[in-house]
């Protein structure tokens, strides 16, 4: 009934500006043996469309047994969600809501702020690396939460050379868990393949490219904020992300994914010798955007 009447604005303020009924949510999402935690995750994911929500990334609250080891709420989910994929946590719930929840905090600085900020508790991991390996998982709930996540992220540029980096120790190396979902059985020759990721090489012949075509849109979309910046346009140049975006407008029947290959392609194939850049590489003049330059907000 809570998930279903959430979506009125006084219902939804009553019930996420509660801190007890907060921390009842929590206790319950956090316990392995709750027979109802998806439907606790739903809820909590629709409470996230209040920005009094956003308080989760500074709550700390008592840490549960086996789940993780830091005090903060935040942190908590995050393990929850990691451990309780396909019910290994929770053998009554997936906990694939929680991917919504994540999205929408994502939404705020702050929020973009922690999923890009080592975990000083966790051997310094940037909990967006928590969330990329399921770009590609078999629920459709988690891929498309994390794919919108990820989005929402890729709207603060100055964390872009974090985003894309590949080292070990400070980056997130965002570009192959968002490019795989993209990608099918199709060979590349050898010109396009120079330079190609190591990890989208050679790819077997039964690859399934992402079938939900809003969320190839909403990676497509992640590719054209990374490309903000002159240094993120140029490794996206390198690493050959042209011929995979070519292959998918081939590929898709959705006019919205042509378009959005569409916009990506005109921003990394054009000449940029007469384009104005500040001494951080960053554009001086913006790509125009429109709604598909929006932050995710799930429904």
């Amino acid at each position: 009934m809570l998930i279903n009447i959430s979506d009125d604005q006084e219902v939804l303020k009553s019930l996420a500006t509660d801190d007890a009924f907060l921390e009842s949510l929590l206790l319950r999402i956090t316990n392995a043996k709750e027979p109802n935690a998806n439907e606790m995750a739903m809820l909590l994911a629709n409470l996230a469309k209040s920005d009094s929500i956003k308080r989760v990334l500074t709550l700390t609250r008592a840490v549960p047994k086996d789940l993780s080891t830091s005090k903060n709420a935040m942190d908590q989910l995050m393990d929850c969600f990691v451990k309780g994929a396909e019910g290994r946590y929770n053998k009554n719930a997936d906990l694939d809501y929680l991917s919504y929840f994540f999205a929408d905090m994502a939404k705020h600085p702050e929020g973009r702020a922690y999923f890009v900020t080592p975990q000083p508790h966790d051997n310094n991991i940037i909990p967006l690396t928590k969330l990329t390996v399921f770009t590609e998982h078999s629920s459709l709930i988690r891929r498309r939460g994390v794919a919108s996540t990820i989005k929402n992220v890729a709207f603060d540029v100055p964390s872009h050379p974090r985003l894309l980096s590949s080292s070990t120790s400070d980056g997130v190396n965002l570009l192959p868990y968002t490019l795989l979902p993209l990608m099918g059985p199709e060979e590349y020759g050898e010109e396009d393949t120079e330079g190609m990721l190591e990890d989208l090489q050679l790819l077997p012949p039964d690859k399934e490219r992402e079938k939900e075509p809003e969320i190839q849109k909403t990676h497509l979309e992640t590719l054209l904020l990374l490309t903000a910046t002159r240094k993120g346009r140029d490794q996206l140049r390198e690493v050959k992300v042209y011929p995979i975006v070519r292959e998918l407008h081939v590929q898709t029947d959705h006019d919205d994914v042509r378009e959005s290959c569409d916009r990506l392609v005109q921003v990394i194939m054009r000449d940029e010798e007469d384009e104005g850049e500040d001494n951080s590489g960053k554009m001086v003049t913006e790509i125009e955007g429109d709604e598909d330059d929006e932050i995710v907000d799930i429904l």
